[in-house]
């Protein structure tokens, strides 16, 4: 599969790093800070970072979901305000990452750090049928907590 990207920022590539795999295992690839400098995210605020990218996904068939980083989100309390982000096939615009700090300290995202992870996943639009009746299972409508803590 081919991702178009579009550097929206001239800095990207050059004194910013493009969207990359940190290692070869990894499922999602970084996205950073492009905002042209350092942002402070006050303790619960919420903002906007840009990253510099717009892509084009090759169909509707494919969506790309924007994912906290892990040590960011358990280490400082940055995470995604929307909790994932989805980009639609048919957006071209800059792709943006909702931010919050969860903390109860500011935190200052430096020019360039990693701040998000893109992962390209494949979508399928079900076509839906209304029914009366759903197929019965032995969990039934049990939900939150009903299958135990162990």
């Amino acid at each position: 599969m081919e991702l178009k990207v579009k550097y929206v920022s001239d800095k990207i590539g050059t004194e910013i790093p493009a969207p990359a795999y940190a290692t070869d295992g990894a499922a999602g690839m970084d996205l950073r800070n492009a905002s042209g400098g350092d942002i402070v995210i006050h303790a619960g605020e919420r903002l906007n970072v840009p990253t510099g990218i717009a892509i084009e996904l090759p169909s509707a068939e494919y969506g790309a979901f924007v994912f906290a980083r892990s040590g960011l989100a358990s280490k400082k309390g940055i995470a995604l305000s929307n909790g994932v982000g989805v980009i639609d096939s048919d957006y071209r615009g800059e792709i943006l990452c909702a931010m919050v700090n969860l903390s109860d300290e500011d935190y200052t995202i430096e020019a360039g750090e990693r701040i998000a992870q893109l992962v390209i996943l494949p979508v399928v639009r079900p076509v839906l049928k209304v029914c009366k009746e759903l197929g019965e299972t032995e969990r039934a409508d049990g939900g939150f907590g009903s299958t135990g803590r162990v």
